[in-house]
């Protein structure tokens, strides 16, 4: 059985011309032809069409197809299964993608819904959006990040003034202890530190011992860290991070 251009054409959903032009360049040449010269395609012509389809959909060039499906060393096959290869691998990116979208979107959701006065009630001076950008490309690509996103996403005024009065209220405390002339491997501190921990994890992702090192590290090498716990009392960032270094190896 032999099918006309325009019953290809329909069947392919491409122009007639695209055909037209798939003959003219060899890419595609009918099988056979009317005694009036008009195009016939088989169903072997429309095996190649149908290679050549899949091919132009993940971006190849008609000369690399033409070269592609007249390798002689290849056949159906080989194609189908490189073919499979590619959009396997065209799948997976564009997971990937997706998932990039969803974070995007999850990240400009993450902004706290709160009028004027409420964020000045909650956060004070302290502006919870200024270094927005710069999170998103240091740990934006993370778990972490994700998990903190949904999370905050829900919170109302009352979830931010709990959370601000355990974080004060832990910040006393720690105060106190450090104050008291303890080292910041002391049990007493040591404790405070893995309350610390536990409040993020409570409050914002599963801060683990190796990533409360890692943020021990940073409230030290990182001047606006250092300087909001210095607000707090002189030198407690790096009592802080002595402290969450012991409490690490202690647990470990």
């Amino acid at each position: 059985m032999t099918y006309t251009v325009g019953q290809v054409a329909k069947a392919a959903r491409v122009t007639v011309r695209t055909l037209h032009h798939y003959d003219e360049i060899g890419l595609l040449s009918p099988s056979g032809r009317t005694a009036a010269g008009y195009r016939r395609y088989d169903d072997a012509d429309l095996e190649r069409l149908q290679l050549i389809l899949w091919y132009r959909e993940l971006g190849f060039p008609l000369e690399e197809i033409a070269a592609i499906l007249d390798d002689p060393d290849a056949d159906p096959v080989a194609h189908l299964r490189r073919q499979h290869e590619l959009l396997s691998g065209r799948i997976g990116k564009l997971q990937e993608m997706v998932a990039a979208i969803e974070m995007a979107m999850e990240a400009k959701r993450m902004n706290i819904k709160l009028t004027p006065q409420e964020r000045f009630e909650v956060f004070g001076d302290f502006d919870p959006d200024a270094h927005t950008e710069e999170v998103e490309q240091r740990w934006g690509d993370t778990d972490a990040y994700r998990e903190s996103a949904r999370r905050t996403a829900s919170y109302s005024k009352e979830d931010w003034l709990r959370n601000k009065a355990a974080n004060e209220d832990w910040g006393r405390r720690f105060v106190a202890v450090m104050t008291s002339g303890v080292p910041a491997d002391s049990a007493e501190a040591m404790a405070l530190a893995e309350e610390h921990r536990r409040l993020i994890t409570e409050w914002f992702y599963d801060c683990s011992y190796e990533m409360h090192t890692c943020l021990a590290d940073m409230y030290v090498g990182d001047p606006r860290f250092t300087a909001y716990f210095e607000t707090l009392a002189p030198g407690m960032a790096a009592y802080l991070a002595e402290a969450i270094h012991a409490n690490a190896i202690h647990r470990a």
